[in-house]
């Protein structure tokens, strides 16, 4: 048998081409869950994005009383049983007077009757200024009790909000420091 060298066409046998695969398609739960993992990953990247880009915005924690609302109707609302103590019993009647006929600022009584917190401690009072005085000093210092002694007046107070959520529960929780005192 005769001896043949090798050629390089001999020496170039063609490798064997591995085809990959067909791709097979994903079920219905493998796509929910690569979805569900982009998705976690989105979120991730937002929640961070948000905390840098909020992070110089001063932000005082959500009271949850200015979350509870009152109710849609306070017209119809009864007033509430009267304390037994004169000064708490005034506060009650005020904060009630507030609930239902309204509640201003920068004035004691508005065009519509609305009333600041002065304004519904005078009205209920009913001409005793002696009570009238003492449950304007219940309430300024159930206000600085919460928001420290920076605060100067209860009209001051009343006058630096927009809403009524704050002054409304200021003065019901003046109710129950006036009723805790004996008051």
């Amino acid at each position: 048998m005769p001896h043949t060298h090798p050629t390089p066409a001999m020496n170039q046998a063609a490798p064997a081409a591995a085809q990959p695969a067909p791709p097979t398609a994903l079920s219905l739960e493998e796509r929910l869950a690569f979805i569900s993992a982009a998705m976690t990953v989105r979120l991730d990247e937002a929640k961070v994005a948000y905390e840098v880009n909020t992070a110089h915005i001063d932000t005082e924690p959500v009271d949850l009383a200015d979350v509870v609302t009152v109710p849609l109707t306070p017209t119809l609302q009864p007033p509430p049983q009267s304390s037994p103590t004169p000064v708490a019993a005034l506060l009650q009647r005020a904060h009630h007077r507030l609930l239902t006929g309204g509640w201003c600022k920068d004035v004691l009584v508005d065009e519509d009757g609305a009333r600041c917190m002065l304004g519904a401690i005078r009205i209920e009072a009913r001409g005793d200024s002696g009570l009238e005085a003492d449950a304007a000093s219940v309430l300024l210092d159930a206000i600085r009790r919460k928001f420290g002694d920076h605060v100067d007046s209860v009209p001051a107070f009343n006058d630096a909000h927009g809403s009524a959520r704050t002054p409304l529960r200021m003065v019901d929780q003046a109710a129950s420091l006036a009723d805790a005192r004996g008051l």
